[in-house]
């Protein structure tokens, strides 16, 4: 990997600092005002749940299924090239999404979104890891986590003012962003690459098999609700086999875009297995919430919005002191706690319902999830990157942010089907209450089980140590609450563990 040794205090380091913080803000506040908005959508458009589900579900669903060849094709081909290339890709689907006129061009401009999304994202970390000296790399990247958390505090306030005015400005406002990101690019970014990929092939059928595989079993699960047809068996068949081949792809390829043979170690496989319940049940949380005090409560987007930011907040504050704390405990006790903490705060948010009270109702569910999550995300995150060789810690960080990911995307389209929500009707406030606590209930389900992995699957004390020196990271690490799921919460790539 090539950089440049810039230092955080110079003039370009800082404007580095600033674009990558820029470009990563696209994807996370795209994420979170999109939930904010989903209600006036529903209005305009005449969208059904059904609908609102592949609103959010083709932004994730190609994120998910290209963000590890995003960050591939960054290392190979450049990666300010490739992050460039996908913030301007980002604003140009943007357009589409504001100008839409119709629920099919919507949910296609936000497709094409996520495919920007899975450019861009892995470069913002990977252009700081890249282009910073050692001694300021580990501040440089503390400081991307800690901004990029004001941005996604920012984001209900912002999602809900413009909604006011209207919904296409919450996809309006990320065309001058881009355009900040472009001209910083341009101006003061290095170029950077990894050497050694260069006689490393792209694992094409591995990346399409992914994508085959996703888009199938989103497909399948989403029209379940509306009856188990031919199509939608067919479907969930097809992503299965796919599912299939690409284990048996990846076992066979020379430079495969997941290295199975990482969940061998039983650390990384767990943690990696909680994630998936995890970041399943935090994406379902800030869908479902927000969506019930608009629709249910009748509160204004702004408010529906903003109900959520103790769970930010806390997360700035606590989540280091946690990771920190992981680092003497191990990850075992801190993470069936916060998880089990999590559930705690699904079943609060049982209460909130026609006559919901912010201070009774609404702030206590988020107080106790994002405790949860403040306990939780940091030691999940070090176990996860650090149960990983260092040379291959890019590899596991990718994989742990796609998981993330998908967990997000698949609990989305499964759990409404099993709650009754997908019939669901515009404006249907009613059956959407009816609907909205079995949801809830299956969410703190899932969180309940990510504890039990916790408590059985992780050895008694995995210890967690600072690494000797900061790993190169070329993929984002995931965050909880941007998307329906993603926060900088996590911690980054310069710790490990030990098994």
């Amino acid at each position: 990997m090539t950089g440049v040794g810039l230092r955080l205090r110079s003039a370009r380091g800082r404007w580095v600092l600033v674009g990558a913080i820029a470009g990563s803000s696209l994807a996370m506040l795209d994420g979170s005002v999109v939930n904010v908005v989903l209600a006036p959508i529903s209005a305009e458009l005449d969208v059904g749940f059904t609908g609102l589900q592949w609103i959010t579900n083709a932004y994730t669903l190609s994120l998910a299924a290209l963000i590890l060849i995003g960050g591939v094709l960054g290392d190979r081909w450049g990666r300010r090239r490739i992050f460039l290339i996908g913030t301007a890709w980002f604003a140009l689907a943007s357009l589409i999404c504001a100008a839409s006129v119709d629920e099919s061009m919507l949910i296609a401009a936000r497709a094409l979104q996520g495919i920007g999304a899975a450019l861009l994202t892995p470069g913002s970390l990977a252009i700081i890891s890249a282009s910073f000296d050692p001694e300021d790399r580990g501040r440089a990247i503390g400081a991307w986590s800690g901004l990029a958390g004001v941005a996604t505090a920012v984001a209900p306030f912002l999602g809900g003012w413009l909604a006011d005015i209207s919904w296409r400005l919450v996809f309006v406002i990320n065309l001058p962003l881009a355009a900040v990101v472009i001209w910083i690019g341009v101006r003061h970014m290095p170029e950077s690459h990894d050497e050694s990929a260069a006689g490393r092939r792209l694992d094409l059928r591995g990346a399409a098999l992914v994508v085959i595989m996703l888009a199938a079993l989103t497909w399948g699960l989403t029209e379940a609700g509306h009856g188990w047809s031919p199509p939608v068996i067919g479907a969930l068949l097809v992503g299965c086999a796919a599912g299939v081949a690409f284990v048996l792809v990846e076992r066979r390829v020379r430079d495969p875009l997941v290295r199975l043979g990482l969940f061998a170690d039983r650390v990384f496989a767990v943690t990696n297995t909680v994630t998936l319940f995890m970041y399943g049940a935090l994406s379902l949380y800030f869908l479902l919430v927000v969506l019930q005090l608009q629709l249910v409560t009748g509160w204004s987007p702004l408010a529906a919005g903003v109900a959520g930011l103790p769970v930010t907040i806390l997360m700035l504050l606590l989540s280091a002191r946690f990771g920190a704390l992981s680092e003497r405990v191990g990850p075992r006790l801190l993470m069936t706690i916060g998880t089990l903490l999590a559930a705690g705060g699904f079943l609060l948010g049982l209460r909130i319902g026609p006559d919901a009270s912010y201070l009774t109702d609404v702030l206590p569910a988020a107080i106790l999830l994002g405790l949860g999550l403040s306990t939780a995300v940091a030691p999940l995150t070090a176990a996860a990157l650090g149960a990983a060789p260092a040379e291959h810690a890019g590899a596991a960080s990718g994989i742990n942010n796609a998981i993330a990911r998908s967990a997000g995307l698949l609990a989305v389209a499964v759990v409404p089907v099993a709650a009754g929500l997908s019939g669901v009707a515009p404006g249907d406030s009613a059956g959407f209450a009816a609907g909205y606590r079995p949801a809830m209930i299956i969410g703190a389900a899932l969180l309940v089980v990510g504890a039990a992995v916790s408590w059985f699957g992780l050895g008694r004390r995995p210890a967690v140590e600072p690494a000797d020196e900061l790993v190169p990271v070329h993929r984002l690490n995931h965050c909880p609450l941007e998307s329906p799921a993603g926060h900088p919460g996590g911690t980054d790539a310069s710790t490990r563990s030990r098994p």
